[in-house]
């Protein structure tokens, strides 16, 4: 399935200036939660640390938490695009039911959660019945791009 648009969090927005997180060398995870999470709240203020976000899937069916994912950083024509590899869950003895995906750096003493997908745009979880597969294609422009003036 296509993933959302991933939205950063406003303290991972924070740690990448300070370099609290660095997307070069940093090892990154990506975990799933319910509906009833509040793993879309973007708020510096809420969202500080993993430990803050509530409701992840349960670790059952063929659900992991933590399943790392390989960032790279690329430029072209003065925009840095940040990109991660397609992680993936096979459903196996139930389903798999999710509404968000929230990547986070693990390297990161607080496991600071980097940004977060809506799954489903409807919205509506996803579920992924028993020896199915749910894989999460990252958009083709990347899971978030910078860019800004590069002229005078």
């Amino acid at each position: 399935m296509a993933a959302g648009k991933f939205k950063l969090y406003a303290k991972a927005k924070e740690l990448l200036a300070t370099g609290g997180i660095d997307l070069d060398t940093d090892v990154f995870k990506i975990n799933l939660y319910t509906s009833a999470s509040n793993a879309n709240t973007l708020s510096s203020a809420t969202i500080t640390q993993l430990s803050d976000i509530t409701n992840e899937v349960a670790a059952a069916n063929g659900y992991t938490s933590g399943q790392t994912v390989t960032l790279s950083v690329s430029e072209s024509a003065g925009t840095v695009t940040v990109d991660s590899t397609d992680p993936s869950w096979t459903a196996s003895g139930g389903s798999i039911t999710a509404r968000y995906a929230v990547i986070y750096d693990d390297t990161n003493a607080n496991d600071a959660p980097l940004c977060v997908c809506v799954l489903d745009t409807t919205p509506a979880d996803v579920i992924v019945n028993d020896g199915n597969t749910l894989t999460l294609n990252i958009n083709a422009s990347g899971i978030f791009t910078l860019s800004g003036a590069d002229s005078d």
